[in-house]
């Protein structure tokens, strides 16, 4: 089950690790020919500035041809785009995968609602990953 936090985020568990969920979603992504642009390491940066912080990696991708629909539409939600998820490991060492609310954008960017379908698999994605 997803949790939607009041600020659009959904969140869920996973069943690995941060590294586990990653690869996981990278295997995902690539089957699915989505592009994965770049995978952000939180951690390991904070870790090069001597700075301790749980695994945290946030994976920024896309399929231009859904994306560039939105951005059309509304361009500001290129500021959203591509799509962002984050895996984290929290202070009790518990993984969750999160990412943007499909429906929060469009209310934030206000692109037709027929084009929430553009995004909208982020969540199944999430869900796969975490699996």
């Amino acid at each position: 089950m997803t949790q939607l936090d009041g600020n659009g985020i959904k969140s869920l568990p996973s069943m690995h690790t941060v590294d586990q969920t990653v690869e996981r979603l990278r295997t995902i992504l690539q089957a699915k020919g989505i592009a994965l642009f770049a995978v952000v390491d939180h951690s390991g940066e904070a870790d090069k500035a001597g700075i301790k912080m749980p695994p945290t990696r946030l994976l920024i991708f896309g399929n231009p041809g859904a994306g560039t629909a939105l951005m059309l539409a509304a361009p500001t939600s290129a500021i959203d785009l591509p799509l962002k998820m984050l895996v984290a490991e929290d202070g009790e060492g518990r993984v969750h995968v999160s990412w943007n609310d499909p429906a929060y954008l469009q209310a934030r960017h206000g692109f037709p609602a027929e084009l929430i379908s553009n995004i909208e698999a982020i969540g199944i994605l999430a869900a796969n990953a975490a699996a």
